[in-house]
């Protein structure tokens, strides 16, 4: 059996709105909003906290699904900013093995869609990544990690 993953994006409050979320990746802590997703519009938009993560784990799973065997980079947003956002950078060279870097890009926020991001993660080529704030692992125990992480968000309703 392996060592649980050192890697957890969780809801903090139910209240919603400010500082209500945290990601943990390693050691590092960042706290964050979720008003963007509070505030999404787009057609696959949910209405419910607790399911808008949910919904945001499910692409990054689905993400995370297609670099296995061919290997590749996806970007994982997970802090929505007026000026900035926060994104998980996943790195495989092999399919099997994935580096994990949390890091930030100048794209603004109110220009994603985050019930629909994989339509601006293409743009993330200013990816600047935080001291300290990576991790290693296999793509299955990343995936068997963003599978539980996302079964708990979706359980903290709305």
């Amino acid at each position: 059996m392996t060592a649980p993953l050192a890697l957890r994006f969780e809801r903090r409050s139910t209240k919603g709105a400010h500082n209500d979320l945290q990601l943990r990746i390693g050691t590092y802590r960042h706290r964050c909003d979720s008003y963007y997703l509070a505030i999404d519009e787009s057609p696959t938009a949910l209405r419910h906290l607790g399911a808008s993560l949910a919904h945001l784990l499910d692409q990054w799973i689905e993400q995370v699904d297609e670099l296995r065997g061919a290997g590749g980079v996806a970007y994982l947003p997970y802090d929505f900013s007026d000026q900035c956002t926060a994104w998980l950078r996943v790195s495989s060279a092999d399919g099997r093995t994935a580096d994990i870097q949390a890091g930030w890009s100048l794209v603004e926020a109110w220009g994603i869609e985050p019930s629909n991001y994989r339509a601006t993660a293409p743009e993330i080529t200013d990816f600047d990544p935080i001291h300290d704030a990576q991790i290693e692992c296999s793509m299955s125990d990343l995936l068997r990690c963003l599978a539980a992480n996302r079964n708990v968000l979706a359980a903290t309703g709305p």
